[in-house]
C-alpha cells in the first residue's frame, strides 16, 4: 500500500506542475547520455513473454485471434526454469553490445515484472519471479545499460481504445474501453519502472501506429490522444538522463531524444516500416537475427554473422546504432542459433571496435560496397565487397592510406576534381566481410 501511495503522490504532484513537453529543453544529464548512445553503435533487443510459450513469434495473440480468456491460460504453464539474466548479460557484452534493450510489456499486454497495476503478470506464474529486476540488477553488474521496450497498444485490457485499433480485433472483448482509465494504467506502470529498478537508460514505445488509418499518416491524425506531453514529461521528470524513442515511423516528436528505424537503415523503406526522414537526434535501427522478433520454432532464416556485421557497419556509416534483437525460447535461453552469432560478432569486434565503436557516420551514404566512419583526423573505409580500385570523394586532404589489420600500405592518387582519390587494392589482402582502410586526413 505505501508503493502504491507513493506513486500516485508522485504522479499528482507532477502533472499539477504543468510540465510541458512542447517547449522540451534536454537536461544536461540528458544531453550527456545522447552522446553516449552515439557513441554506442551496438545494442541488443530482447522479445519475450509468454507469447514465447506458442513458438510462433510475438504477435501469435493477434495472429490466431486467441482470446483473452483463452490466451491467459498460458501463465498458468510459464515456467522458465533455464533463464540465467546473468549469461544473457553476458552474452550481449561478449558481443561488444553497450546497450539491452528488454521488452518490459508487449502488445498482448503481459508484464515482465511484478507491476501492481495487473495481475497479468509473470510474478502471478508457476516462476513467480521479477525477470526485469534481475536483468536491471544484472545490467548494472556487468556495466551494461538497460533501456525497457513498452507498448502503448494492448490486446488484452478492456480499458485500451480497441474499437478504433487495428490489431487485437479476434481478442474477445466487448466491455466499452475507457481511454483515461488505460493512460492512467500506462504512467503508474512506467513511474514504476523509473522508480524501482535504478538507472534507466531509456523508454522504447512501440504501438502508436495502431491508432492511424494510415501507418505513414504524416497528418498524425492518431484517434487516441496518447497524451505524449504528459508521459514524456513523467519519464524525464522521473529520469532525466533516460532518453524517449517512439517507433511511430514518423519524423521525432516533441520530447523525443532519438530516432528509430524498424528493420531499415536510416531513411530506407525497404520494409514498409520506413520512409522517415532522417532527424538530427541520435539515430538507431533495429532488426532481427532470423525473421521473428519473438520465438518461432519454424523460422530457421537465420542471417549469415556476414550479414549481421555488414549490418552494424553500414548503420554505423549513417552514425546510427544498431539494435539486434534475439528472441529467447520459453525455457528462457537464448537459442544457439543466436548465441553463435553473437559470439562471431563479438570476435570481429574486439578487433575492429575503434572503426565502429565512437565514431560519427562518414560524408557520404553508406551502400552494399561501402560504408564510411570517421573519428577526428582518422577516416575508416569499411569495403565490403572485393575491387581493384576505389574512387572516393573525400574532404580534406588525405596524408596516408592503409590496411586497418596488418598495416599495408595502400597507394592512391589524387584525381582531377578537388577531395577526389582513387586507391588501389589490386595487392590488398582483402577479408571477406569487411577490408578495412584507415586514413589520415589533414
Amino acid at each position: 500500500m505505501k508503493s502504491r501511495l507513493s506513486i500516485l503522490a508522485a504522479l499528482l504532484g507532477f502533472f499539477h506542475l504543468g510540465y510541458s513537453q512542447n517547449s522540451y529543453q534536454p537536461s544536461p544529464e540528458n544531453l550527456e547520455a545522447r552522446k553516449w548512445f552515439q557513441n554506442a553503435k551496438f545494442g541488443m533487443f530482447v522479445h519475450w513473454g509468454v507469447s514465447s510459450m506458442l513458438g510462433n513469434g510475438e504477435w501469435v495473440m493477434n495472429n490466431r485471434n486467441i482470446k483473452v480468456e483463452d490466451y491467459k491460460r498460458l501463465a498458468n504453464g510459464f515456467y522458465p526454469h533455464d533463464f540465467d539474466a546473468q549469461k544473457w548479460v553476458a552474452s550481449a557484452k561478449g558481443a561488444g553490445m553497450q546497450y539491452i534493450t528488454l521488452i518490459t510489456r508487449h502488445h498482448d499486454g503481459f508484464s515482465m515484472w511484478d507491476t501492481k497495476q495487473s495481475d497479468w503478470k509473470i510474478t502471478n506464474t508457476p516462476y513467480g519471479k521479477d525477470v526485469v529486476k534481475q536483468v536491471a540488477e544484472e545490467c548494472q553488474k556487468q556495466g551494461i545499460k538497460l533501456f525497457f521496450y513498452y507498448s502503448l497498444l494492448d490486446w488484452y485490457r478492456s480499458d485500451y481504445q480497441y474499437e478504433t485499433g487495428k490489431t487485437g480485433k479476434g481478442t474477445g472483448r466487448s466491455q466499452k474501453s475507457d481511454w483515461p482509465s488505460y493512460v492512467n494504467f500506462m504512467k503508474a506502470q512506467l513511474t514504476e519502472l523509473l522508480t524501482q529498478y535504478g538507472p534507466v537508460a531509456g523508454i522504447w514505445f512501440d504501438g502508436h501506429w495502431d491508432q492511424l488509418d494510415n501507418d505513414h499518416d504524416k497528418t498524425l491524425q492518431s484517434k487516441v490522444d496518447w497524451k505524449y506531453d504528459e508521459i514524456y514529461a513523467l519519464i524525464h521528470r522521473l529520469q532525466p538522463a533516460a532518453l524517449i524513442g517512439n517507433n511511430h515511423h514518423l519524423m521525432p516528436l516533441p520530447g523525443e531524444d532519438f530516432q528509430m528505424f524498424e528493420k531499415d537503415l536510416p531513411g530506407g523503406n525497404t520494409t514498409g516500416f520506413g520512409g522517415a526522414d532522417i532527424s538530427s537526434l541520435p539515430l538507431e535501427t533495429c532488426e532481427t537475427i532470423n525473421g521473428a522478433w519473438g520465438y518461432n520454432i519454424t523460422d530457421l532464416n537465420y542471417k549469415s554473422t556476414k550479414s549481421l556485421i555488414q549490418y552494424v557497419v553500414k548503420a554505423a556509416g549513417f552514425g546510427a546504432n544498431f539494435l539486434l534483437n534475439v528472441g529467447p525460447m520459453p525455457d528462457g535461453t537464448i537459442q544457439p542459433e543466436f548465441t553463435k552469432r553473437l559470439a562471431e560478432i563479438g570476435d570481429w569486434m574486439k578487433i575492429y571496435e575503434s572503426t565502429i565503436r565512437g565514431t560519427k557516420g562518414g560524408f557520404q551514404r553508406p551502400t552494399d560496397e561501402l560504408a564510411i566512419t570517421q573519428n577526428g583526423k582518422k577516416v575508416y573505409l569499411h569495403v565490403l565487397k572485393k575491387s581493384n580500385d576505389l574512387a572516393v570523394s573525400i574532404p580534406g586532404e588525405v596524408i596516408s592510406a592503409k590496411a586497418f589489420v596488418g598495416g599495408q600500405a595502400v597507394p592512391f592518387k589524387a584525381a582531377g576534381m578537388k577531395n577526389y582519390y582513387i586507391f588501389d587494392l589490386s595487392n590488398l589482402t582483402f577479408n571477406e566481410i569487411d577490408t578495412v582502410i584507415e586514413l589520415t586526413v589533414k
